[in-house]
């Protein structure tokens, strides 16, 4: 069953639970257009208070936040933008012209046989 129920002690903060997990967090804007994040959302980002966010923006108006990281420090290489960004970008590694499907199958066929 889900509920609806003031979270954290905040008039702000709403949460949706099923049984003791909390499935989604509703947060009030304020007048000022502020939100607050409550101790356990910083938590579950990994964040202090006065540490940075990144905010990424999704063309049908929903956010996703998650820690800030330092330029070149190793979750900076998180995936980000289109799926269409990724073809083609193995093509360095080819030799020659892509296998066949029947090609692709046979792989396939002696990788579970045992053969590869």
């Amino acid at each position: 069953m889900s509920d609806t129920l003031p979270h954290g002690g905040s008039p702000h903060i709403f949460a949706k639970t099923f049984g003791d997990c909390v499935m989604s967090i509703t947060l009030t804007v304020t007048k000022d257009g502020a939100v607050a994040l409550g101790p356990e959302l910083l938590e579950h980002l990994g964040v202090e208070p006065g540490e940075a966010l990144d905010v990424d923006l999704d063309p049908c108006g929903k956010i996703s936040l998650s820690a800030a990281r330092p330029e070149g420090s190793r979750n900076d290489e998180r995936p980000r933008g289109r799926i269409e960004d990724t073809f083609g970008m193995l093509h360095h590694l080819a030799n020659g012209p892509a296998p066949t499907i029947e090609e692709l199958n046979d792989v396939i066929a002696d990788g579970w046989a045992g053969r590869r």
